[in-house]
């Protein structure tokens, strides 16, 4: 495969026009207030569809110069869940902007009590190479419905995919709605430096730290999705064929580089024969005798990263038990299975974000629980067993941003679960509803009345304070611990309502308590 980036450039945006770039969305959310009517957004939501309608042969044709990644494999795993999201969405926008009452004590029992989401205001998303499309027009989708103005900061590293990006968004999106930024590193650095209302971050940790940083500076809030080193269990009872066929194929897809890809594998001895085997069987199945002809296997995004790869390889090279070849001007690495590999050696210092699957045996599932415990939370984490106990055990003893049981990647395909790291994989999450909650402040309200009747009963908050309004504070509150209304009491409080019924000031009743 010829490098199809050689005769293509990114289109940049100066430097000089972002600072006018943000302040010009800054002052389109406060002033003219467009995206706040959930018909706006619906409106720019449709837009978005009939983009990826109109223009989806473009969009699949860009990512395949990039990623060298089969059509329908794109479809799979960045088109579709695009669309799903916007599908429910669109059924669900009035229903997630409507207040959301909750419960309330005997205090606030005649108050109105109420979470209203608004939007944060100018949103940045700055989206990777890995997806390029998913992880640029997902977020955004939550961003919109939940009423911001959204500025996008594109990869550099996939660059055909953005070209065409920056291209249609502005086509389909209202200006005040969506801007796009493209550039390198100068342009990233620029963009940080300006203040948002929100940012959304996909890469690595290193940049991640970054990002934090220059949030830092104006108290922004983040989510961040990061990565690390997801390991994959296998117990000695696992479905050895399944798992062999569910590993490769989360391991494979995007060529490895995926955030939530299987990084590696923890069994044991007996195990690691076992599956080794069949994961052999399952290359030939899915990528024929030699992978680089298949059209179904992707390359690595860029000669830097195919370089960082092939490093990770040469350093492992006497325990490739299966693969191992590399072609650089493909950028092409072919599914590996390194064996025997220990915690110390250099492919487990790092994500290793390509067709490289390691082998670290283990005496059991106890033993695997440790060694994940000693090393950073992961984004994901996999588990193969027929033994409920042990899935539950592993649950319980582990912490990654996501788990998936007797299979892979697949936590990170249902819109109704959250999407999201912890510790160093990252913090924050997104996806259907939780992308429309991450990128919404959820602004509580408290109503109350002026109605003579309730500023009677309020007579007991207001000074002079007494033993006895303490104690029907507490009953209002809920903080009386068991202690139950007496029948004085409660005809002390019936009186009070009774009397602000008939017009008694609180002055007044203040003054008839005193005198009895």
């Amino acid at each position: 495969m010829a490098d199809d980036r050689q005769d293509v450039s990114l289109k940049e945006t100066p430097l000089s026009s972002i600072p006018e770039l943000v302040s010009q969305m800054r002052e389109s959310f406060r002033h003219k207030r467009r995206t706040l009517p959930a018909e706006f957004r619906v409106q720019q939501l449709l837009q978005l569809r009939a983009m990826i309608a109109e223009n989806e042969g473009v969009i699949l044709e860009a990512l395949w110069k990039d990623l060298h990644r089969e059509h329908q494999e794109t479809t799979m795993i960045e088109l579709n869940p695009v669309r799903g999201d916007l599908s429910l969405a669109l059924s669900s926008i009035h229903k997630w902007m409507s207040p959301e009452s909750v419960e309330k004590n005997l205090l606030h029992k005649f108050n109105s009590a109420y979470v209203q989401p608004e939007p944060y205001g100018v949103v940045l998303l700055m989206s990777p190479w890995n997806y390029p499309f998913l992880l640029c027009v997902q977020p955004l989708i939550g961003a919109i419905a939940a009423g911001n103005v959204c500025i996008l900061k594109l990869s550099e590293i996939a660059v055909h995919t953005s070209n065409v990006l920056s291209d249609l968004l502005p086509k389909y999106l209202d200006e005040d709605c969506c801007r796009v930024i493209t550039g390198g590193v100068e342009v990233g650095q620029e963009v940080l430096k300006q203040r948002f209302d929100y940012i959304y971050f996909t890469g690595n940790c290193s940049v991640g730290k970054i990002v934090m940083k220059a949030a830092a500076e104006h108290l922004t809030p983040v989510i961040l999705e990061l990565g690390g080193k997801s390991p994959c269990i296998v117990s000695d009872d696992a479905n050895i064929e399944v798992a062999a066929r569910r590993i490769i194929w989360g391991k494979c897809i995007n060529a490895g580089q995926s955030c939530i890809a299987p990084d590696y594998v923890l069994c044991s001895l007996d195990t690691q024969e076992r599956l080794v085997e069949a994961c052999k069987r399952t290359i030939r199945e899915f990528y024929g005798e030699n992978p680089k002809e298949s059209k179904d296997f992707g390359r690595i995004v860029s000669s830097r990263h195919y370089q960082r790869v092939v490093a990770l390889l040469d350093a492992s090279r006497d325990k490739v038990v299966f693969g191992g070849e590399v072609e650089e001007s493909e950028r092409y690495v072919s599914p590996t299975l390194i064996t025997n590999v220990t915690g110390e050696d250099k492919i487990m210092t790092e994500e290793i974000f390509g067709p490289l699957l390691p082998f670290v045996i283990v005496q059991n599932t106890d033993e695997a629980i440790e060694f994940i415990a000693d090393r950073e939370k992961p984004l994901a984490l996999y588990v193969f067993s027929e033994d409920r106990a042990t899935l539950n055990r592993v649950n319980h003893l582990t912490s990654a941003g996501g788990v998936t049981h007797n299979d892979t990647f697949l936590h990170g395909s249902l819109p109704s679960l959250p999407f999201g790291g912890v510790g160093h994989s990252g913090y924050g999450a997104y996806h259907g509803k939780f992308s429309f909650d991450t990128f919404s402040h959820r602004k509580p309200v408290l109503s109350t009345s002026t109605v003579g009747i309730l500023e009677g009963v309020n007579n007991i908050r207001y000074p002079p304070y007494s033993p006895e309004k303490m104690d029907d504070v507490d009953r209002l509150q809920g903080t009386s611990e068991g202690r139950s209304f007496w029948p004085s009491r409660t005809l002390r409080m019936l009186s009070l309502i009774t009397k602000s019924a008939m017009g008694y000031t609180p002055h007044q009743q203040q003054q008839e308590e005193d005198t009895q």
